[in-house]
């Protein structure tokens, strides 16, 4: 069992160095799995480098640290399309693994949220809700 922590709860709407000060406090206390929530405003007004450098700067926080990075979609507050991008930038930054919901916003990820995210990751990340309820796709 590895000890995992979010970071930028519960919207991701902290700054870069906020996140990257967090996870570097967090591998500090023995954390090994870092959940990173995406910046949700950044994404929605279509700040596509915004979300990338986020993703990227946490990334190399944890990654340095020997963490793997999962980044969770808050999949209740997007469209089919930010959902997708969300995927592409997660990949791009250097998410081991993507989430669909931290549970907090629009009742949790269903099953549409969960195919569109495995597709988009495939054998690139993985595609943790999808590891959880593969029978759902």
């Amino acid at each position: 069992m590895k000890v995992g922590t979010p970071i930028g709860f519960p919207l991701g709407a902290s700054l870069t160095s906020t996140k990257r000060f967090e996870t570097e406090e967090v591998l500090r206390a023995g954390a090994q799995e870092i959940d990173m929530v995406i910046n949700n405003g950044a994404l929605k007004s279509g700040d596509r480098n915004r979300v990338q450098f986020d993703i990227r700067g946490v990334a190399e926080i944890a990654h340095s640290g020997g963490a793997i990075l999962k980044v969770i979609i808050e999949a209740g507050l997007l469209t089919v399309e930010e959902k997708i991008l969300a995927c592409e930038l997660s990949l791009l930054g250097g998410a081991d693994f993507v989430k669909t919901s931290t549970g907090w916003f629009g009742g949790g990820a269903t099953a549409d949220d969960v195919c569109p995210d495995a597709r988009v990751v495939g054998d690139r990340a993985g595609c943790e809700s999808f590891r959880r309820h593969p029978h759902v796709c």
